[in-house]
């Protein structure tokens, strides 16, 4: 992973993140109250092909029992937050790459409708719970998956399915993930090289696509179950 420092507190702006994104780099922090701000620019590059999910059999059952309500740009917020808590590294230790600078600066993106979130709830003793999530940025025909969390089994897992099916529907065409980790290799993520990033990147940004926030349940449906069909095909 290639890094670049920056000194300091440094204040990100939409300009800023949207001309990062533009030029395939994005930014971390090394912790929580850590003020710095480093941007990253990985030589090999994780994707998750929008044609290429893989849904194992038990999640299938997940999706069609109904097991969470799922949303889209309900609580932006909360889900940074519960993404922003530490959790243990390949090392073992505690940590989170997302500090204040890096939330305050992705809700304005949110605001300005540049930054989406897909929330999971169910069910618990005050009522609905958020109990799993994802968040990212819509640049043009790519959506760059920034992070998730899961409070219960398999959330982050059907939030990212229902980010694919939104993705579709909306006429993506690039779901970055920066990074590859097991979980994302089990649901049929690839590493590139960062120039054919670039280049699916470059092409990407030709696009105009809209991330749909509010498709009916029957779009959605139709998408997943398409997802579906299409899992089943890679595995026969």
């Amino acid at each position: 992973m290639a890094a670049r420092p920056i000194p300091g507190p440094h204040k990100l702006t939409p300009e800023i993140l949207v001309r990062a994104y533009a030029a395939g780099v994005f930014p971390m922090s090394e912790a929580r109250d850590d003020p710095t701000i480093f941007w990253v620019d990985p030589d090999m590059r994780g994707v998750l092909p929008l044609d290429g999910l893989h849904i194992s059999k038990s999640l299938r059952k997940v999706l069609r029992r109904e097991e969470f309500e799922v949303t889209a740009d309900r609580a932006f917020a909360d889900v940074i937050e519960a993404c922003a808590r530490p959790r243990p590294g390949q090392d073992g230790k505690m940590g989170t790459w997302i500090n204040d600078e890096i939330i305050r600066a992705y809700v304005e993106m949110h605001d300005i409708g540049l930054a989406h979130s897909i929330e999971c709830w169910q069910d618990g003793p005050g009522g609905k719970e958020l109990v799993g999530g994802l968040y990212g940025i819509s640049l043009k025909g790519a959506f760059m998956g920034e992070s998730m969390f899961s409070t219960r089994t398999n959330a982050s897992k059907v939030a990212l399915v229902h980010l694919v099916a939104r993705l579709r529907l909306g006429g993506f065409v690039l779901l970055d993930t920066q990074f590859i980790t097991e979980h994302l290799l089990t649901m049929g993520g690839v590493e590139i090289a960062g120039q054919e990033y670039l280049d699916r990147l470059e092409r990407a940004f030709t696009v105009d696509a809209q991330f749909p926030t509010d498709p009916s349940v029957a779009e959605v449906s139709s998408e997943i179950e398409s997802l579906f069909a299409q899992s089943l095909s890679h595995t026969s």
